[in-house]
């Protein structure tokens, strides 16, 4: 009787035995074969009973994982932090508003008496409610300043600056007065108003917009000249918050110069002129960077001279020893529409020095 592993007839001739022993349990006869029970499981067998040929695939999520559902609403948060920062933030940049046209007014001062003069200018200036002011740019003091509610004390200070180099140049510059050249007033001044500007002298009106004594101060040198550089000033700055994106400058302030006849010699007999003007000037951030301002009210009132001269263009002051002429300024149209209508004054005798 043959071993638990040998078929059932016992081991077949020719077999290998001995050391081909380990061999055997792979090595199958004829009887072995027809021996062997086969069995074959059914399908339902093989789905109950084994596990599947191949691994199935997790099945797809459909939308956004969690991971990227938070990641999502991370970034819209800070996308409406970031708008609301903007919206509520003082210091964000407004949009751009074109600046007014500026109204301008010239008020000549007659005299009611002869012009006084001196050959010494000092004795003038002693004798003149002038006496104490201070001389040039020093005469133009700038204020303590203080921040306000949406501008820093920097912004401040660039406002009351600028206004003084506006003054400094339109008022005491020595070019400038004798109408040489306007390009140190012109670079000052806002971008969007330099039509304005460059139309006040090619065209000069007395229409309250396009006069460029309203600008500027310049005296007719064909007929006066400064008989002395130290101009006189005196007046004051004062800064104020318009709104959130404007700060406005108000200058207020009264320049006396020393005048006689063009061409005269050092002995000629010199006098004073008298010039005030009360500017209102306007920044926005824009401005205060680029240095530069946007006049949008200008009111200057000067004498000695005389009504019926045109001052819009030009002062033509009167000098030493002269009087105002007869008749008032031009004739005023009060049906034409776009004119301003003529002013004239009247300069007070204790404006004048008491020589």
């Amino acid at each position: 009787m043959g071993g638990p592993g040998d078929p059932p007839e016992g081991t077949p001739e020719g077999a290998p035995t001995g050391g081909e022993d380990e061999y055997r349990s792979v090595v199958f006869d004829e009887s072995f074969v027809r021996a062997a029970r086969l069995q074959e499981f059914s399908a339902r067998e093989r789905m109950a009973d084994h596990a599947p040929a191949v691994r199935r695939r997790p099945a797809l999520q459909r939308g956004l994982s969690r991971q990227a559902l938070i990641l999502v609403l991370l970034i819209a948060v800070a996308f409406g932090t970031a708008i609301y920062m903007g919206v509520r933030h003082p210091y964000q940049n407004p949009v751009a508003r074109p600046p007014e046209p500026l109204r301008m007014t010239v008020i000549p001062l007659a005299p009611q008496t002869p012009v006084p003069g001196a050959a010494n200018v000092d004795d003038l200036y002693a004798h003149s409610p002038a006496a104490q002011f201070g001389v040039g740019a020093e005469g133009i003091a700038l204020p303590a300043s203080r921040r306000t509610a949406h501008f820093s004390d920097s912004q401040v200070v660039a406002a009351l600056t600028t206004a003084k180099d506006y003054l400094v140049k339109s008022s005491l510059d020595p070019e400038v007065l004798t109408g040489g050249t306007d390009r140190p007033v012109r670079i000052l001044l806002d971008p969007q108003q330099l039509d304005q500007f460059d139309r006040s002298f090619t065209h000069p009106a007395a229409d309250g917009r396009h006069a460029p004594t309203g600008w500027l101060v310049r005296f007719d040198t064909a007929r006066t000249e400064l008989a002395d550089f130290r101009i006189r000033v005196q007046g004051t700055l004062q800064a104020t918050e318009s709104d959130s994106n404007t700060l406005e400058v108000v200058a207020d302030h009264t320049f006396v110069y020393a005048l006689k006849p063009a061409g005269s010699d050092a002995g000629a007999k010199a006098s004073l002129f008298t010039v005030r003007r009360e500017l209102r000037f306007r920044f926005d951030r824009d401005d205060l960077r680029m240095h530069q301002a946007e006049l949008t009210v200008s009111s200057l009132q000067a004498g000695p001279l005389a009504c019926a001269d045109d001052s819009a263009d030009r002062l033509r002051p009167l000098l030493a020893g002269q009087t105002a002429k007869a008749g008032g300024p031009a004739g005023t149209d009060p049906y034409a529409t776009g004119d301003a209508t003529a002013l004239c004054g009247s300069l007070a005798t204790s404006a004048q020095p008491r020589i």
